[in-house]
């Protein structure tokens, strides 16, 4: 079983992404704006999966002189996500995580602990759910798989604490008989 985990590759480039985010806004009735391009490429060049907040910082510290809200921020992901140009992840209270659209399908483990997310694809997963979706006679256009659980790091970190704890009551306990010998 091989799982690919690297989604690098862009499936559409950059200019023809903004035609078509510029058609998006016509169609919208909206200005296209140095902000909101602004918005469309930071997405673009960007690897991560991004809050609106984190990517307002981004682009504030990338473009230090431009004006643009958190409300501009927030608008356009919003237009952007309804035509599929970009994706959210759901971190229910915590908001949303952004990714431009354009690129390769893959699924995602999400750590419910640092919030990391790694993506990846399983073909083996793949063909499996395109057999369950014909076996119920279902017409699948689309999925999503999110599992979340306890990243490799986090569960070292957790490891590492429980380790220390344990000693510190061994020697707690240790110092406990001592008094009492």
């Amino acid at each position: 079983m091989e799982v690919k985990t690297n989604f690098k590759t862009k499936t559409i480039n950059y200019d023809e992404l903004l035609e078509e985010f510029k058609a998006l806004l016509k169609i919208n009735n909206l200005k296209f704006t140095t902000q909101r391009e602004i918005i469309l490429q930071s997405l673009y060049n960007c690897e991560k999966h991004l809050t609106p907040e984190l990517l307002h910082q981004l682009i504030q510290k990338e473009y230090p002189k431009l004006k643009i809200g958190i409300a501009t921020v927030y608008r356009t992901l919003s237009l952007l996500e309804s035509s599929n140009i970009v994706t959210s992840l759901s971190f229910g209270s915590q908001g949303k995580k952004y990714e431009l659209g354009a690129k390769e399908h893959h699924d995602h483990l999400i750590c419910t602990k640092c919030g990391n997310i790694t993506e990846f694809v399983d073909e083996e997963i793949e063909q499996r759910q395109h057999l369950i979706a014909k076996e119920l006679d279902f017409k699948m256009q689309d999925h999503s798989m999110q599992i979340y659980g306890i990243c490799k790091k986090c569960q070292e970190k957790t490891k590492q604490k429980e380790e220390d704890w344990f000693l510190k009551i061994n020697l707690f306990n240790k110092e406990l008989k001592k008094q009492t010998l």
